[in-house]
């Protein structure tokens, strides 16, 4: 069967080759609340669907308007299997429960690197925000190093990132960009960084300046969110 959680994703399992990220757009918050626990109703109340989904967690942003989903699965092909035989009757009972759901894309992913928390960290994330990295149409393969320019700058920045618990990130299977999925203490954490000296996250260093100004990144976008609720194989 299936069983609902309060606890976050663990972004690292190495089981997961096959994470992908969606998003909704429900309007208002009471929208956002209906829909969540409709989701959660819908998936409880059917047997796990596939051995190669790992999990299935669900966020609301703090706009009031959009949920994004993260799901593990072991391959594409688990999923695959998944959208023929038991995808539709969850969405259609979810619509009927809450009308007017507007989806915007779901988005596959590998997890390329993370900067992991450190051992004996416990702290349950506040916050989540994710940043996505677009880059130049013929910059593909300058992605990973771009992201392994982003970790070693979190290791040797001067200034630390106290509310940082860790970041996570994310290739898009279709050479577009990058998805970090920032695990952060709390709003007020992640705020008191953005405000301290320099452009956004990262100290004025050199070494941050190459990670803001490559030439193959067009733009970054980030949302914030909070977990609401994971689902799991009993």
């Amino acid at each position: 069967m299936t069983s609902r959680t309060l606890a976050h994703p663990d972004l690292t399992r190495p089981e997961t080759g096959a994470p992908f990220f969606s998003t909704w757009r429900v309007g208002t918050p009471e929208r956002q609340r209906a829909t969540v626990e409709a989701i959660a109703t819908t998936w409880e109340r059917r047997p796990w669907p596939a051995d190669g989904l790992l999990g299935y967690h669900v966020y609301t942003g703090l706009d009031g308007s959009t949920l994004m989903h993260h799901s593990q699965w072991a391959g594409e092909a688990a999923y695959e299997a998944f959208v023929k035989t038991h995808r539709q009757e969850r969405v259609d009972e979810i619509d009927t429960a809450v009308p007017g759901i507007e989806r915007v894309g779901l988005d596959r992913y590998r997890r390329h690197r993370s900067r992991e928390r450190a051992a004996g960290d416990t702290r349950v994330p506040g916050l989540i925000v994710t940043v996505r990295i677009d880059f130049a149409p013929d910059a593909s393969g300058q992605r990973a190093g771009w992201v392994d320019q982003v970790i070693q700058a979190l290791a040797d920045d001067p200034v630390g990132h106290r509310g940082l618990i860790a970041a996570h990130f994310h290739l898009s299977t279709d050479g577009t960009h990058v998805l970090n999925y920032a695990e952060w203490e709390s709003e007020q954490a992640y705020d008191a960084v953005l405000a301290a000296p320099g452009e956004g996250i990262g100290a004025p260093t050199e070494q941050w300046d190459r990670v803001r100004t490559h030439p193959a990144v067009k733009r970054f976008t980030g949302t914030r969110y909070r977990h609401a609720v994971g689902l799991l194989p009993d």
